[in-house]
């Protein structure tokens, strides 16, 4: 009776330790108050490790890539990686049928042998400062709008001056939780960044669409750039004579062998969640938005697709772009499934009864917050129209026809006409003109932009217009006369027609069809949608300031954490996998022999260039192995979104594990809710990431830069 008693208490103790996946991405100047959870999660290193102002912390190895992605400094030379997928617009410049570096990939031998990219940056984080009170000084409640707003922009400018006197920083202040808070960003930004090595398509890329947002995966998604400075050590543009930076820190590479249950965090820089949307603005996204935008993608995808199956020249041309336009279609798709089969909006529903009943307890609370989550519910109700629009009008002028954008510089440069010709710049701006519109040529096919204008023009057309109206459009006529007669479909034509830009050229521009054409439908959008738009959106975002202002008052014991906005967070949890849906589990990782049973279904996204096979059959992993395998890609429970590709997945030690790079298609709806059940995070393993580089590209001397750890 005593050991049944004892045994039970030790199961109660065992079990009231059990660690769950965490979902959260932190600020990590207050993880201070986080600590002791991450390490009892297998966390052996201090907050102060992990970010520290005054001293070399991780924070110093990881850089925000280009504004869109992160990656990680690996060497003291400066060597950083990041995914495949974040380095492919630059490795797709430097591509061509000659040199098919997406085709076979590409591996510097010297510093020299580097290559240089135009408007290509890393970005460090100096440090991150709570400024809410100084952001918000001399401001008082009986001001109005226009008055704060005058007050906050004084403040936030001398702020931005008082941080950045005296030094080569950059800086900006964010907004976080609706502007409940602010913080201010100090960066030290780099912009000499040269390509060192990629992966072929087949390793980078391996899966393509199919798997895309799917376990398991086998992608290889890394490449490797390297940042340059002065001899000083400081930012400088892009120069012969800078020399690899050399870091305040950089990530040791984790060599030991992984389990489940081991620690993770993921460093880097998450983009965008909107965790804080009520249910009906769900049920919106669920219902109407998300299938619409789908709908739009699969068309574009389906001529590009289909186009680039049957040319080499097309497929280079429009490998990024696919790519782009694919990422978040596929991402939609998964988002959908996973917000249905959590139930979603019953989850709001229950969370706003709660929030209500807590906001009805006590008389200053309903008079503040009572009302919110009713007028959120009703703003949506009386404006999804007009947020539709919008949307449509993304997808189909920011996403849509190729050619649109040739017309919006265009028109840009003939808005600021007389401007530019009382500073005598109107040459300096034609020869801009002139040297953008090689650079978009280049990537540019006629009759594929031609089919993508007739599909998107009518499905922008049926969803935005009424049946009356849509009943007299030709898009097909109107298509004809744009590809074949437009200044903006040829080469030629619109060079010939900014190397005689004169006084006849507006009237000749307002006669081109593809510019009346582009010039009348964006008048419309920007005349009756944006409109609209710039009047929803703040009255949406003053309620969710005040909506998260309650959730922060009336339920202090909640874990809460800012909504990603592109800036630096830290998110942990650990190896594991998941049983997503009933009936299936998923294991934690995966090796080279599913590359190999992929490869062998036929499937031309699992296509492995000459010899590839062979080597995988040889299974020469070297001291990369992990008993006699290879991992190539492992899941973890961490919180992540977009940005956070080319994030450095670090072990409890501070070495790095490996880059994430996806989510599982069951975790794409963790940008509005996350779920510890089924949200995983896709990493890379370093290991794979260092056979690659050793075995198949011959560059064992990158490797041999990086300082290997072995616990």
């Amino acid at each position: 009776m005593i050991k049944k008693y004892t045994l039970s208490l030790v199961t109660t103790f065992l079990l009231s330790f059990i660690v769950v996946a965490e979902e959260g991405m932190l600020i990590p100047s207050v993880l201070t108050a986080f600590e002791s959870n991450m390490q009892a999660m297998g966390m052996k290193l201090s907050a102060k490790d992990i970010y520290d102002v005054n001293h070399s912390s991780l924070k110093d190895a990881i850089v925000h890539f280009n504004g869109g992605c992160t990656a990680e400094i690996v060497s003291d030379k400066g060597l950083i990686l990041t995914n495949h997928h974040c380095g492919y617009s630059a490795i797709q410049s430097h591509s061509s049928l000659e040199k098919d570096y997406l085709k076979n990939g590409f591996w510097a031998k010297t510093f020299k042998d580097e290559l240089p990219n135009s408007n290509l940056y890393a970005a460090r984080m100096v440090r991150i400062d709570d400024v809410t009170k100084s952001v918000l000084f001399g401001i008082n409640e009986s001001d109005d709008d226009a008055k704060k707003e005058a007050t906050m922009r004084r403040n936030v400018e001398q702020l931005i001056k008082d941080a950045t006197n005296g030094t080569l920083y950059e800086a900006e202040i964010k907004p976080f939780n609706y502007g409940n808070d602010f913080y201010l960003i100090v960066k030290e930004v780099f912009e000499d960044v040269r390509l060192v090595g990629t992966p072929p398509n087949s390793i980078g890329k391996f899966g393509g669409d199919t798997d895309n947002w799917v376990w398991p995966r086998h992608t290889g998604d890394f490449s490797v750039f390297r940042i340059y400075a002065s001899t000083d050590n400081k930012p400088a543009k892009y120069a012969a004579e800078n020399v690899p930076y050399k870091p305040i820190h950089f990530l040791p590479i984790s060599f030991g062998d992984r389990k489940i249950g081991d620690f993770t965090m993921v460093y880097g820089f998450p983009g965008s969640t909107e965790q804080h949307l009520v249910s009906g603005q769900i049920k919106y996204i669920i219902e109407k938005e998300r299938p619409a935008r789908i709908s739009m993608r699969e068309k574009s995808l389906s001529v590009i697709d289909a186009a680039m199956r049957a040319s080499d020249e097309v497929r280079i041309k429009y490998s990024a772009k696919q790519a782009s336009i694919a990422n978040a279609y596929k991402k939609w798709i998964g988002q959908i499934g996973g917000l249905q089969e959590l139930d979603a909006v019953k989850i709001k529903q229950e969370y706003e009864m709660r929030y209500q009943e807590m906001a009805n307890s006590k008389p200053e609370w309903r008079e503040k917050y009572g009302d919110v989550i009713i007028m959120m519910n009703q703003l949506i109700d009386d404006n999804a129209k007009y947020d539709f629009q919008y949307y449509m009008g993304v997808e189909y002028f920011s996403v849509g026809p190729e050619y649109f954008k040739l017309v919006k510089a265009l028109d840009v440069f003939i808005t600021n006409y007389d401007k530019y010709k009382a500073k005598n710049e109107v040459e300096a701006k034609l020869k801009e003109l002139v040297g953008n519109a090689q650079g978009f040529f280049k990537n540019y096919d006629v009759n594929v932009d031609k089919r993508i204008f007739e599909l998107l023009t009518d499905e922008y057309y049926r969803q935005t217009i009424s049946k009356e109206e849509y009943a007299t459009k030709n898009v097909l006529v109107m298509s004809k006369l744009i590809y074949s007669k437009s200044i903006f479909t040829s080469p030629k034509r619109f060079e010939e027609f900014l190397n005689t830009f004169g006084s006849k050229s507006l009237k000749k521009l307002n006669k081109d069809l593809g510019y009346s054409f582009w010039k009348e439908e964006m008048t419309k959008y920007t005349e009756n949608v944006l409109p609209k738009m710039r009047s929803f959106m703040p009255k949406m975002n003053s309620l969710l300031k005040t909506y998260v202002e309650g959730k922060l008052v009336m339920f202090p014991n909640d874990k809460h954490w800012p909504d990603a906005n592109s800036t630096l967070r830290v998110t942990y949890g650990k190896i594991e996998g998941s049983a997503p849906v009933d009936g299936m589990q998923y294991l934690e990782h995966t090796t080279t022999d599913g590359i190999l049973q992929k490869h062998a279904s036929g499937n031309p996204d699992f296509d492995l260039l000459p010899g590839m096979v062979d080597l995988y059959h040889a299974k020469d992993f070297g001291p990369y192995a992990q008993n006699g395998e290879l991992w190539v890609c492992f899941t973890g429970s961490n919180h992540t979104t977009g940005g956070n590709s080319g994030s450095p997945v670090i072990d409890g030690n501070g070495n790095l594990m490996g880059l994430n790079f996806d989510r599982t298609w069951e975790s794409t709806m963790s940008d509005y809710m996350f779920d510890p059940n089924r949200c995983r995070n896709v990493v890379v393993d370093i290991r794979y990431v260092l056979w690659v580089m050793d075995k198949f590209a011959g560059a064992k001397h990158l490797v041999d830069e990086m300082v290997l750890v072995k616990h």
